[in-house]
């Protein structure tokens, strides 16, 4: 068995280098300038910078902005539908986006969204789970804490997540 050879250290990056690694990330991945900005950031943690200035992290990620290759409120958009598809709520969207960079103007769309489909939300969130009217049994004290408290984490407001858990077993959502 040979000896593993250490590798190489990467040159350090410069302004053509990073750029052309800002692209590839877009290019990839649907992404915000918040997370465009801490993906450049890492990397030049990561290699360090060769030039003899700062590292023109804003002005890539405006460019990228400016050539439309990132839109964040059409990427807040996407994120609050992606979340609500998987029965997530408002609470929990807001906390995505913010955690994705996205302004609090750039949000507003992707929020209202999620204010407008909360019902629906909850819904699939306790079909998902299998809690409240989609539930096998009936719960006990116990199991209905711990569904209350699923719900609470996904999102959802108390006084929802209390009503959905409420509604019958013969629920039928599509009525």
């Amino acid at each position: 068995m040979r000896a593993r050879q250490p590798r190489r250290p990467r040159p350090p990056l410069d302004e053509a280098a990073l750029k052309e690694l800002g692209l590839a990330y877009v290019a990839r991945f649907a992404t915000s300038r918040g997370k465009l900005a801490d993906y450049l950031r890492r990397k030049l943690r990561e290699r360090g910078w060769a030039g003899s200035s700062d590292p023109p992290v804003a002005t890539i990620v405006e460019w990228a902005a400016e050539a439309g290759f990132i839109d964040d409120p059409a990427y807040a958009l996407s994120r609050a539908r992606s979340l609500g598809a998987r029965g997530f709520g408002e609470r929990r969207v807001t906390m995505a986006l913010r955690a994705a960079g996205i302004e609090e103007d750039d949000g507003a769309a992707a929020r209202n969204h999620a204010r407008e489909t909360a019902d629906e939300a909850a819904l699939r969130f306790a079909r998902r789970k299998r809690i409240g009217p989609y539930a096998a049994t009936p719960p006990d004290r116990k199991e209905s804490d711990k569904a209350l408290a699923a719900m609470l984490r996904a999102g959802h407001p108390f006084d929802l997540a209390r009503r959905v858990l409420s509604l019958p077993a013969d629920f039928d959502s599509d009525t």
